[in-house]
């Protein structure tokens, strides 16, 4: 496969995800800010600094207000990592990449982008909002599962999979981190009502609410959910989830390719570190510090991805 072409599937997948990811994130803002006793943007903030986007917003608007970051986030085309702005790429790169995917594959993307970007060419109000979140992830949702339904399990998916849960690991760790490093900046609302309730908004943001309770019942408590969404082995969203599938999936491109890759060995090397790994570990560590080091291990493990495949050629 032509490089140029593993990097436009791994990056339409990518941005299909991050959209989604996106919608999560406003979620939780709205979640949390219902938790505080006053009226603060504070939560608004750190989302933005989870999602990587807070120095452009505040180039551009300075203060930051709740319409103003959700405006920012979901369509506007000054910030590359808005809704409207990764949908667009991922439709792009679908395009470049067309003769790779199936018709049920383009046509759900293609449709998902005309709807958001109709969705999202006028400012969304509040009353409206939860109905188009709802719509940005299903219309993913749709793409995903054309691709599950419809692509061959060869070289083209193992890219697209790659793309996914690398976008997925990256965002599942700066929820878990946005949790204790912005939310709660001093020790004394830790183990109160208030950081109980904020768990448990994380917890929702990944859309794992109900397959916690299957394995944990009624307990909320930090260790168990921070537990969940960084070691369990089930839950799809999960560090060590994610990180298994994408060691699987270049294994599968290494026997493919009858060639060894350095993006191999890098993640072998990172989903090992899981195995034997406690949650009291990683709050001995210290929460903030382990998916400090966790992304920056990712992100150079994307950046070997694209060099070993020659993503630029």
């Amino acid at each position: 496969m032509l490089g140029k072409t593993a990097g436009g599937l791994f990056w339409m997948a990518r941005y299909l995800e991050r959209a989604e990811n996106t919608t999560r994130l406003l979620e939780t803002g709205q979640r949390i800010a219902l938790t505080r006793s006053h009226a603060s943007n504070d939560e608004w903030a750190s989302i933005m600094q989870t999602a990587g986007v807070a120095a452009g917003f505040a180039d551009k608007h300075g203060e930051v207000t709740k319409d103003a970051t959700i405006d920012w986030m979901l369509r506007d085309i000054d910030n590359p990592s808005s809704v409207r702005a990764v949908m667009k790429q991922a439709r792009d790169n679908a395009r470049l990449v067309r003769t790779a995917l199936t018709h049920e594959v383009w046509a759900a993307i293609n449709a998902g982008w005309m709807r958001i970007d109709e969705a999202l060419g006028r400012k969304v109000n509040e009353r409206d909002l939860p109905a188009v979140l709802d719509m940005i992830r299903q219309s993913t949702a749709l793409a995903r599962g054309a691709t599950h339904g419809t692509m061959l399990r060869n070289d083209i998916y193992d890219f697209l999979r790659l793309g996914t849960f690398i976008e997925r690991a990256d965002n599942t760790g700066r929820i878990l981190d946005v949790k204790y490093y912005v939310l709660l900046p001093t020790s004394f609302s830790v183990g109160s009502s208030l950081d109980n309730v904020q768990w448990d908004t994380i917890l929702r943001s990944v859309g794992a609410g109900g397959g916690y309770r299957m394995t944990h019942g009624q307990r909320t408590g930090p260790s168990e959910i921070a537990q969940f969404m960084i070691l369990d082995q089930r839950m799809p969203r999960s560090l060590r989830f994610c990180c298994s599938k994408i060691a699987s999936n270049l294994d599968f491109l290494e026997k493919d390719y009858g060639e060894e890759k350095p993006s191999g060995s890098l993640a072998r090397t990172l989903h090992g570190r899981f195995k034997g790994l406690t949650i009291a570990e990683v709050f001995d560590h210290g929460l903030h510090e382990y998916i400090e080091d966790f992304l920056r291990d990712l992100g150079a493990l994307s950046s070997r991805i694209e060099i070993d495949y020659r993503f630029y050629e």
